[in-house]
């Protein structure tokens, strides 16, 4: 397995189709969470803003490999085992964005609450922010799996299945990148940290049933 994740991932740094999303994310941050903002505030916006990136990422991760080049991997191992590679890659470099977003984002924002008046510790902000970044890459991951092939073939579908879906689950009321995200803005306005551990549970719960529902229909469909 580790083979193929480095395969998918040689594919994806190679092809270069990663820098649409990630200069996405990084507009994203540059436009929603800027110098000075409260740092619950801001984390909220990029853990936010991962979840359409992470869903994109998938994409590009399950329709990059040529046919030719899928089928001797999928001879040598399984289809469904090639397919739980793509996810992996998407989801292992959506993992590297979250990382990196919330060690941007706090260091360039502002230790207190919304209104400026009471003081956020600087650690546990961090550390809910980060683990709010990786709710909405494991559900963003959901949406990218659950829109493409081999659940949807056409281009035109898969797209406009992905942004609907990614929006959806991000204003919807249960979703566990909802919870997440809107943990931290509240948080914000008080000034305490929630950490999102129960999303974080839920959102892995999702992205694995999703996860072993794709690659089983990716062994049906070849």
């Amino acid at each position: 397995m580790t083979a193929l994740l480095r395969y998918q991932s040689a594919l994806l740094l190679r092809s270069q189709r990663w820098l649409p999303p990630v200069l996405l994310y990084g507009i994203f941050l540059a436009v929603g969470a800027q110098g000075g903002d409260p740092v619950l505030d801001s984390l909220g916006v990029a853990a936010a803003a991962l979840l359409p990136v992470t869903a994109w990422l998938v994409r590009i991760c399950a329709t990059q490999e040529p046919p030719a080049a899928r089928h001797c991997a999928a001879a040598a191992t399984s289809p469904a085992r090639v397919h739980l590679a793509c996810l992996g890659a998407a989801s292992g470099w959506a993992a590297v964005l979250a990382v990196a977003g919330t060690v941007v984002v706090a260091a360039m924002s502002d230790a207190t609450s919304t209104d400026h008046q009471r003081a956020v510790p600087m650690l546990p902000a961090a550390s809910a922010g980060l683990l709010a970044a990786l709710v909405c890459a494991l559900v963003g991951a959901a949406v990218g799996a659950l829109c493409t092939w081999p659940v949807l073939r056409s281009t035109g579908w898969s797209v406009t299945a992905t942004a609907l879906a990614a929006l959806l689950v991000l204003v919807t009321t249960g979703s566990p990148a909802h919870s997440a995200v809107y943990g931290l803005v509240s948080g914000s306005r008080t000034g305490t940290v929630q950490l999102p551990l129960l999303s974080l549970a839920a959102s892995a719960a999702i992205a694995a049933a999703v996860a072993a529902l794709v690659c089983r229909l990716t062994s049906r469909r070849g």
